[in-house]
């Protein structure tokens, strides 16, 4: 088996270690033996978003954000195109705001997403930032559990970011915030997935404290090609002890909300 892989714009939308989600799916792959083709795709380059099984793009700051909205407005009915035939995609932070609707700023002014998921942002006074634990959606609890039995029902990150996103018909957060801001800081979602598209918050890497959820991604984007298949299992013993150490400290912490 093969897995491909097209990393957007590597060079501009890397904050939080964002690039170490892609190290870890290509990784963990390698360790099962299946083969790992990785694409960096950026600013002007044309692709064919189908012919990979998975697309990754990270978040950045402002000026980098506006550069890459500018070129992702070429790419997003391509990218539309992907999801709509299956193809997983992850964004985080700045990447997730742009495959919305739009971006409002302080000022008013809106700076237009691709629209692949119906939700939109607008930037608040107040930065969210800190450590988050989130109970994931049941719907991915189950299907990370028939992956690897036993598997979290959690997950954990980091979070940095003054846009508050609001969901719209269709979508559903990744979870329920048990500690952090999330989403906008007013309700208790973190996070967006509509069929194989995701989006989140959580930086850190998000995958490296996560395995479980790094075999979702794997398995979704190889099933996509091969149809079913089942995942080698790995030893996670350091990763799990990581994720369980993150948990449990939040849980005592007085940061975010619950």
């Amino acid at each position: 088996m093969r897995l491909r892989v097209c990393h957007l714009y590597p060079d501009l939308l890397n904050l939080y270690g964002d690039r170490g989600n892609v190290l870890v799916l290509c990784r963990r792959a390698a360790w099962r033996g299946i083969r790992v083709e990785l694409e960096a795709v950026s600013l002007g380059e044309c692709v064919r978003f189908t012919d990979y099984d998975l697309v990754f793009v990270g978040g950045g700051a402002d000026l980098e954000q506006g550069l890459v909205a500018r070129d992702l407005s070429r790419k997003g009915p391509y990218l539309i195109e992907a999801a709509q035939a299956g193809v997983v995609i992850l964004s985080i932070c700045g990447g997730y705001q742009l495959l919305g609707r739009f971006y409002r700023t302080r000022e008013g002014r809106e700076i237009p997403g691709i629209g692949l998921f119906d939700i939109h942002t607008e930037a608040g006074e107040k930065r969210l930032k800190g450590n988050v634990l989130l109970e994931a959606d049941p719907e991915l609890v189950a299907e990370m559990r028939r992956i690897n039995p036993g598997a979290p029902a959690t997950l954990v990150g980091y979070e940095n970011h003054s846009g508050r996103t609001f969901l719209g018909s269709g979508v559903r957060p990744l979870g329920r915030l048990l500690k952090g801001y999330g989403n906008n800081g007013g309700d208790s979602g973190e996070g967006a997935w509509i069929k194989n598209a995701f989006g989140t918050y959580l930086h850190g890497p998000l995958l490296s404290k996560n395995p479980h959820f790094a075999d979702l991604f794997i398995c979704r984007a190889l099933s996509r090609r091969y149809g079913e298949v089942s995942l080698a299992p790995l030893d996670d013993s350091l990763e799990l002890q990581a994720h369980e150490v993150a948990k449990n400290r939040l849980l005592k912490s007085r940061q975010g909300k619950i």
